[in-house]
């Protein structure tokens, strides 16, 4: 009854000062991957199967019952996101108010903080409960304000909170199957000017709105230091309720569906010696589920406009080892490449993303049998972007704008790991002598 009390209490903690933490972060992408340091150390490779401890339970709900006894994790990720977008001559049409020169956006990343929570109860030998406080998208892209492509975007923030009870089942020594409910919240707000003018006053479209999911997953063991696993989190629908802001004297109250997408997750571990361990991944997101979606009067059903995203899908595989160097020390790296659901065809100034090579070290100190810390880092070299608003692109309106970009993120991740019950430790064999 006392470890359940805790259980419960530390859950509300972790609640509350996650949602504190969360009200000034900002996200360097839609969709966010940082929910672990241990998996950003080796660039999320295997984390289906477990390799990231208890905040596997991200990626795959099962991986709870592979973290005995009552536990919580507390990781903390900061981006350092670097995207300059620069006009190419084609756009000097697009500024003659500006004096005739292409202004490029200075930097439009944001720098972000993005905490992550977990927390695990073993009930008995069969059984976990378990939850789990993250933020899986957002983003926050900022130009300077007066800039060649403001008439497609000044400002743009979306921020997102996600709580997943989550119940983990052992059902034999080899299988394991886990299932949570996510409860999200989704608040947008976008940005852009309505001229080509410094004063030109701002379209602002705003909107939030809670929806519902749930995940599900499965972990292996088939052979004695083999370890697979397969997680799944559902679409979530938001039915976005918000205002549309045209000039300053006019407010229509607006609408619009987003149906964010489903995540696959597949992971496989293997243990080489005690040692050695080596992972790998694939993730696929469907992200060809948004299209483009109608923005429309929630008085009269009409449409007003509408967010053009035409996305294909997205996908993400890694590779990685882990060292265990002493009984407190682990040291670990990976590689990891993925293929943004952003095409040539579809790439605008809000989020210019592009293929991208994920570069990870890490390491985990144990402090004793209860307290660990972890430390991750991750570059992301992201491919030259190009980005034409011109005739075929979704985002295209009236006017062209061309331009180029080449982005970069630096990720530094911390956590901090709590066992709050007293880890069972093995009793000696007795000691027979012949004589």
């Amino acid at each position: 009854m006392r470890d359940s009390r805790k259980f419960l209490t530390w859950t509300a903690i972790c609640s509350v000062s996650l949602i504190v933490a969360m009200a000034d972060a900002q996200a360097g992408s839609f969709a966010i991957r940082e929910q672990s340091a241990t998996g950003q150390g080796m660039s999320f490779s295997g984390v289906a199967a477990g390799s990231a401890g208890l905040s596997s339970m991200f990626w795959n709900p099962a991986t709870i019952t592979m973290s005995p006894g009552f536990r919580f994790e507390g990781h903390a990720s900061v981006i350092f996101p670097e995207a300059k977008i620069n006009p190419d001559l084609p756009t000097l049409g697009l500024v003659g108010a500006l004096g005739g020169t292409p202004v490029g956006s200075g930097n439009i990343g944001q720098t972000a903080v993005v905490p992550a929570s977990y927390a695990s109860y073993q009930v008995n030998d069969r059984l976990w409960l378990g939850v789990s406080i993250n933020s899986p998208y957002g983003f926050i892209t900022k130009p300077d304000q007066n800039w060649a492509g403001q008439t497609y975007g000044r400002s743009s923030k979306a921020f997102s909170i996600n709580v997943t009870p989550t119940i983990g089942y052992r059902v034999t020594d080899w299988l394991s199957i886990g299932v949570g409910l996510q409860v999200q919240y989704l608040d947008v707000t976008l940005k852009r000017a309505l001229g080509l003018s410094p004063l030109a006053p701002a379209a602002i479209l705003e909107g939030d709105a809670y929806g519902v999911g749930y995940t599900l997953g499965l972990t292996l063991t088939p052979f004695e230091g083999t370890e697979i696993g397969l997680g799944f989190r559902s679409s979530i629908r938001h039915q976005l309720e918000g205002n549309l802001h045209v000039g300053p004297a006019t407010i229509v109250p607006v609408k619009a569906n987003v149906n964010l997408p489903e995540v696959l997750t597949f992971g496989v571990a293997q243990r080489l010696s005690p040692q050695w361990k080596v992972m790998a991944g694939v993730e696929w997101t469907n992200w060809s589920r948004l299209n483009i979606v109608p923005v429309t009067s929630a008085i009269s059903g009409t449409a007003v406009t509408a967010l053009p995203f035409s996305y294909r899908d997205g996908w993400f595989g890694s590779v990685g080892a882990e060292y265990q160097v002493n009984d407190q020390l682990a040291l670990r790296a990976g590689l990891g490449y993925e293929w943004s659901p952003i095409t040539d065809r579809t790439r605008d100034v809000r989020i210019p993303d592009n293929d991208r090579l994920w570069a990870s070290i890490g390491a985990t100190y144990q402090w004793n049998d209860q307290l660990s810390f972890d430390v991750g880092y991750t570059h992301i070299f992201v491919k030259d972007t190009d980005i034409r608003l011109v005739p075929g692109n979704p985002q295209f309106a009236a006017l062209p704008f061309v331009a180029e970009t080449k982005p970069s993120v630096d990720i530094v991740s911390v956590a901090l790991k709590y066992r709050w019950d007293e880890p069972a430790k093995p009793i000696p064999a007795p000691i027979v002598r012949k004589y």
